[in-house]
């Protein structure tokens, strides 16, 4: 797998479950011949001419493993870019003949893993990506992969011991990154994001994927420390790298609403709503900026998550937890969303919400999974900070 398509797919995988990036569940084909969709290409697109290319060849040979693999990462690639989650229907469906082994070949099982943690079946990408590691421990992706989904679920120790075996077998920028993250959520941000910048500007020649990744990491960790400015500077180089990202594009609308910056999110995702977590940041910025339109946004992602709740889709909870606290002023229903979402995900986004909606019912008692989360992480994070010391103001 060249380096830029593991890219591709580890920021997938770590993007996704970060931030419950949904906008439906993702649709299986009932065959090959079936027509999905057009796909968001430009006329004549060299990647829409290479997918078509690879579909043809998997209309007359559907096993031919080389070309289903390459596809798949190429839906699973798209998932970032679209922020539409049906695309990993498909690339399930290009891997069909595959899909039900128990031990399938090492690509299609590390795809299967990262499809399985996007639908928060973390036990079931866990035993994929940890039978990978047995007969290969040397797989950098599947590496890669469970290190980010145990720090997900604050199992840092394990990350850590993930994240160092990377070293020698993914690039140095990935293994220090990879590193960055356990020790930015567990006490050691300032020397993290000193040593990860250091490792980013000793490689100008890494690929753009891997300085977006890196990027936004150091983005995330000087936004927690309060150094507004790196990680506005942080984000803009990110951007300014061209790569469509809708993580990239979520992470900087969260950094301008905390900024109150309502407005440069609305210009910037007023024509991006195909994804859920976009289509959450523009509601929360025209209901800030109280534009008329925000009315029919609001009932477009309501109507979203009220179908997700009938498929019993649970991908959504944490930002669906946001809409019903600040958009319907609904803190009970807030509280109970993310209450059930931190039962799998434990990352700063989740103990946000969790501590805002705790905060609005004047709950602490439903707030110390969080605070106990808090104390035992040292996570140096300035926002939960200040939500722990109110929350426990009302407990006193």
């Amino acid at each position: 797998m060249p380096p830029s398509r593991f890219l591709s797919t580890l920021l997938s995988a770590v993007f996704l479950f970060a931030t419950g990036l949904t906008t439906a569940s993702p649709y299986l084909p009932k065959s090959d011949a079936q027509v999905l969709e057009k796909l968001p290409f430009r006329p004549n697109d060299p990647i829409a001419r290479e997918m078509a290319q690879m579909r043809g060849e998997l209309q007359r040979n559907p096993r031919n493993l080389d070309v289903a693999v390459s596809l798949a990462r190429r839906y699973y690639g798209l998932v970032a870019e679209e922020g539409d989650p049906r695309y990993l229907g498909y690339a399930q469906a290009a891997l069909g003949p595959w899909w039900e082994l128990p031990e399938p070949p090492i690509p299609v099982q590390v795809l299967r893993a990262s499809l399985a943690q996007f639908r928060h079946d973390f036990a079931g990408a866990l035993d994929d990506l940890s039978k990978v590691l047995v007969r290969d421990p040397r797989q950098g992706q599947a590496r890669a992969l469970r290190a980010t989904i145990h720090i997900v679920q604050a199992r840092y120790g394990l990350a850590r011991a993930d994240c160092l075996a990377l070293q020698g077998v993914s690039s140095e920028l990935i293994a220090a990154g990879c590193e960055a993250m356990v020790d930015g959520l567990t006490g050691k941000a300032p020397a993290a994001y000193t040593r990860l910048d250091a490792v980013l500007r000793a490689h100008p020649e890494a690929p753009p994927d891997e300085k977006l990744w890196v990027l936004l990491r150091l983005a995330e960790m000087a936004q927690r420390l309060g150094r507004t400015d790196a990680a506005e500077l942080q984000f803009k180089q990110a951007l300014a790298l061209g790569i469509t990202d809708t993580f990239l594009l979520a992470a900087y609308a969260d950094f301008l609403l905390l900024q109150n910056r309502a407005a440069e999110v609305n210009t910037m995702l007023k024509d991006k709503i195909r994804s859920d977590t976009l289509l959450l940041r523009l509601v929360l910025a025209e209901r800030i900026l109280k534009l008329p339109e925000g009315r029919e946004s609001e009932a477009t992602l309501a109507a979203r998550y009220a179908a997700a709740q009938l498929r019993g889709d649970t991908v959504h909870q944490q930002e669906e937890a946001q809409f019903e606290l600040k958009v319907r002023n609904n803190p009970r229903r807030a509280l109970a969303l993310a209450e059930e979402n931190w039962k799998v995900q434990l990352e700063p986004r989740d103990a946000r919400i969790f501590l805002e909606a705790a905060l609005a019912l004047k709950d602490p008692a439903a707030a110390q999974p969080v605070l106990r989360w808090l104390d035992e992480s040292h996570i140096e994070d300035q926002v939960l900070a200040t939500l722990a010391q109110r929350i426990r103001a009302v407990q006193s």
